[in-house]
């Protein structure tokens, strides 16, 4: 948290930024994460092969998954819905609120045990699993990031009544 103009830092969060520009910030860090995630997608082999590659990868889902979580958070907060115990029930509040639809819900919670283990390294990171995500699930960061949109432009719209 030093705020020193790296991607995902706080620079420019500063108390004064409100709710919206926060959780829009935040998409737009999550969104460079992926973006880096999507120019480097890599097979088991070359993930098992390549420590370097590896790592960074890791590192960057890591922050992605964080981000989006992160932006759950705000949005319970601001909208003083129940607080979560665990990264899982982030996404599940925003679902029960309808912010995701149950769905996609379901399938992108499995991001916050993914980040568990990312994090923690409870158990070797298996390269199968990181190569399955790079090849098949990081839209569902693009979604997320769809389905937050949304939600604070109707928030805005409600604001402005």
């Amino acid at each position: 948290m030093t705020g020193d103009g790296y991607p995902g830092t706080l620079k420019g969060e500063m108390t004064a930024m409100n709710d919206i520009e926060r959780v829009a910030n935040r998409i737009k860090i999550m969104n460079s994460y992926v973006e880096f995630l999507k120019e480097h997608r890599a097979s088991e082999k070359e993930l098992s092969e390549d420590y370097l590659l590896r790592s960074a990868i890791e590192r960057n889902l890591q922050l992605a998954i964080e981000s989006a979580l992160d932006t759950g958070e705000i949005i319970i907060s601001m909208e003083d819905l129940e607080k979560p115990e665990t990264y899982r029930d982030i996404i599940e509040i925003l679902e029960k609120h309808r912010i995701l639809p149950h769905e996609f819900a379901e399938r992108f919670s499995e991001a916050a045990g993914l980040r568990n283990i990312l994090v923690h390294m409870y158990t070797d990171v298996d390269p199968a699993i990181i190569a399955e995500v790079l090849a098949n699930r990081l839209e569902d960061f693009d979604l997320y990031s769809e389905y937050i949109l949304s939600f604070l432009e109707a928030i805005s719209s409600r604001k402005s009544e």
